[in-house]
């Protein structure tokens, strides 16, 4: 089973308690960023995936 989503780069900006996330996909360029608490970095990870995934209309 494949991803449908194909491949995705994760960065991580910590800034004090906060933690910014930006997914980019690298077929197409498009970009999803989350903030969330630095304490939670998976959270706020699969939150911009989703962002991303919901901006490709993938499921």
């Amino acid at each position: 089973m494949t991803d449908p989503l194909g491949e995705v780069i994760i960065e991580s900006v910590r800034n004090g308690t906060y933690l910014k996330v930006t997914a980019v996909h690298v077929a197409s360029g498009t970009e999803a960023t989350a903030v969330g608490p630095a304490m939670e970095p998976k959270a706020v990870e699969r939150l911009a995936v989703a962002k991303l995934k919901r901006l490709l209309n993938v499921s």
